[in-house]
């Protein structure tokens, strides 16, 4: 179909500078059981996103996973959806790439990862975590990444094998998730 640039951004609700809309049908959400499961690979690497509810953040880091072969992203309920438009948008369609599910608790992910034989890793400025170049190394690992703010619970960070963070000179006390995610 084609619309006036008129008809698009009154059907969006803003500016669409790109000319191109679509309309999908929603598949049926995806088991995170299934998803830790399939994660066989030894160079495996899933990330899990705990309560992360800006779209931005969402859809980098899905652009990240996407680039660097992530096998899979869980993200809790609190988190926001990565099928929004704005998500989509910033992952340039990463999400539509990368598997994903919701779970109700990132701690007990890292349970479940842990007893998959997934090596748990929380992200976290803390100055007392292991720097990412120091941190013992593993093969099949998941990185846990709290909101921008609060960062990782600490259940969670208590629920991991190991805390890395990325260094960071003085000028600023931590990095944004997605950019912490990228690195890592």
């Amino acid at each position: 179909y084609l619309a006036s640039q008129e008809v698009m951004d009154a059907i969006t609700g803003f500016h669409i500078h790109r000319g191109c809309l679509a309309a999908v049908h929603r598949g049926d959400p995806l088991d995170a059981g299934t998803l830790i499961a399939a994660a066989r690979s030894p160079d495996e690497c899933l990330v899990v996103l705990e309560d992360t509810a800006n779209h931005d953040n969402v859809g980098a880091v899905f652009r990240s996973a996407a680039a660097f072969g992530v096998g899979a992203v869980l993200l809790t309920t609190r988190s926001c959806d990565p099928l929004y438009r704005k998500a989509v948008r910033v992952s340039m369609g990463g999400v539509l790439r990368v598997p994903f599910a919701f779970i109700d608790s990132a701690a007990d992910a890292a349970r479940a990862l842990r007893a998959a034989g997934i090596t748990a890793i929380a992200l976290t400025p803390a100055l007392d975590a292991f720097d990412i170049a120091d941190a013992p190394r593993a093969h099949r690992v998941a990185l846990f990444i709290g909101a921008e703010g609060p960062g990782l619970t600490p259940a969670t960070i208590d629920a991991c094998d190991l805390r890395v963070r990325v260094p960071t000179t003085d000028l600023v006390d931590s990095l944004n998730l997605s950019v912490a995610a990228g690195i890592a």
